[in-house]
């Protein structure tokens, strides 16, 4: 066996196969990270006390300028020497086995020791992961995910202008129905796309921390200052961080806010797959060609196939990715008592949503750039259905007056093969204005659109 094990010896494909897809979130859900937002609480949270008048604490702008570069220049070096505390000791401290007072012990490394009793003041740990996980989570959003998602939509605005008035048979139940256009059905996708992505903003920028302490009374830090505001001090703080405050809680953040961002991403994740799964069917008819990579293989035995493998690809990572959120929605809004340990392993899986979340935007992106449509497949499609303009008979029909057209197109089009001239020989014998016959005899399944054009052009 081999004694380099790289990325093809790896546990996950997330760090294996996918590594280099998934690379753009190591920054913000890695255990590193986690450790450089830590760190950052840990020291926004020491130069807030000595900001506050009851605390005997200065910290002067060349110490507060040292202490923001441990986290905004935080390195290999720094994350190794936090675990080497947390699982074997140094420094000559013993091993934590316990990776938030390693930070603690770590920046007790890089300040002065006047400043050590005031590390950590009041807190449990919790009150420093709860705010880094969001930090991070924010971040992640913000630089990663929002940007391919935006993307996808971009793309999918641009095929509903694109292709607006190409007319393509539509299908309910898996059955010829009422024509559209390719391009009002891509504005479709891109509508829910930009909804879903309005929803995961508000989200994201509802994201609310807790600094309460041990089971969210403000115990330590009241029996230490009792005159001190300290949920106002908290809200002050968090405000300042970009959250929002959550002051009633037990020792963790209940985690609302992050079920509800996570159902927000299972929500878009779903209109993806609603795509994905669309788009290969329009493959599969032949509706959507597909440009070939010189190289691909489609299939092992098969050398004629091209596969939709982009779509399918990311239908499988999205579906996985909202397997993973509604398990993290679940789990880490509950805990037993004021604490139970559960949520903290749980959370730690918050990147694995996130990362096949990002697989599946990044694959459906690429197949989108790789399909065609082909109108003159479409335009086939809609001439050997003719009978889908019974609905535009009938209901011309009823205009008219006649409140048996239903029935009289059911009849004559129902489980039977009818084509055009069977329809204008069914008119002509009809007691109509000659001005209404012709305006049925110019109907046609390609011209039968009603306004798809317009709504598809008219998407932003």
């Amino acid at each position: 066996m081999p004694t380099d094990r790289g990325p093809l010896w790896a546990r996950s494909p997330l760090d294996g196969r996918y590594a280099d897809r998934t690379a753009p979130l190591a920054a913000y859900v890695s255990e590193a990270a986690l450790m450089r937002a830590r760190v950052k609480v840990e020291v926004e949270y020491v130069i807030a006390l000595a900001d506050l008048e009851a605390t005997p604490l200065t910290i002067d702008s060349q110490l507060r300028e040292n202490l923001r570069i441990l986290y905004r220049e935080f390195d290999d070096e720094a994350a190794e020497l936090i675990k080497a505390i947390e699982t074997t000791g140094a420094r000559g401290y013993d091993a934590t086995n316990h990776d938030v007072k390693a930070v603690e012990y770590f920046l007790r490394e890089h300040s002065p020791q006047r400043v050590h009793p005031w590390l950590h003041f009041g807190l449990t740990s919790e009150d420093v992961s709860n705010i880094a996980y969001r930090l991070l989570v924010r971040e992640a959003v913000d630089e990663v995910l929002l940007p391919r998602l935006r993307t996808v939509r971009d793309s999918l605005v641009e095929f509903a202008h694109d292709y607006a008035d190409v007319p393509m048979l539509a299908r309910t139940h898996g059955q010829p129905a009422t024509p559209t256009t390719f391009g009002k059905e891509m504005a479709v996708y891109a509508s829910r796309l930009g909804r879903s992505l309005g929803a995961i903003e508000e989200a994201k920028d509802s994201l609310a921390g807790k600094l309460g302490g041990a089971t969210g009374t403000f115990g330590a830090h009241d029996v230490a200052y009792p005159d001190v505001d300290w949920p106002k001090v908290a809200r002050e703080f968090l405000t300042e961080l970009g959250l929002d405050y959550v002051g009633l809680t037990t020792q963790i953040n209940p985690g609302d806010d992050f079920a509800t961002l996570f159902d927000a991403f299972a929500r878009a994740n779903r209109v993806l797959i609603d795509l994905d799964r669309d788009v290969w069917e329009y493959v599969s008819r032949g509706y959507l060609g597909q440009e070939t990579t010189a190289g691909e293989t489609g299939s092992s035995t098969m050398p004629h196939k091209v596969n939709p493998i982009d779509f399918e690809n990311s239908e499988g990572n999205l579906s996985r990715a909202n397997s993973d959120f509604s398990f993290l929605a679940e789990s880490i809004t509950t805990s037993r008592m004021q604490r139970d340990l559960s949520d903290s392993t749980v959370k730690r899986n918050v990147g694995v949503a996130l990362a096949h979340s990002l697989i599946g935007y990044e694959k459906v992106q690429t197949g989108l750039e790789k399909v065609v449509p082909r109108e003159t497949v479409m335009r086939e499609d809609l001439r050997d259905n003719p009978a889908i303009i019974g609905e535009a008979i009938q209901t011309v029909l009823r205009r008219e007056g006649r409140e048996d057209a239903y029935e009289m197109v059911k009849e004559a089009t129902r489980g039977e093969t009818v084509t055009l001239e069977d329809f204008h020989s069914l008119i002509a014998d009809l007691d109509l204005p000659d001005t209404t016959k012709a305006e049925l005899r110019e109907l046609t399944p390609e011209t039968y659109l009603g306004i798809a054009s317009e709504l598809a052009r008219d998407l932003t």
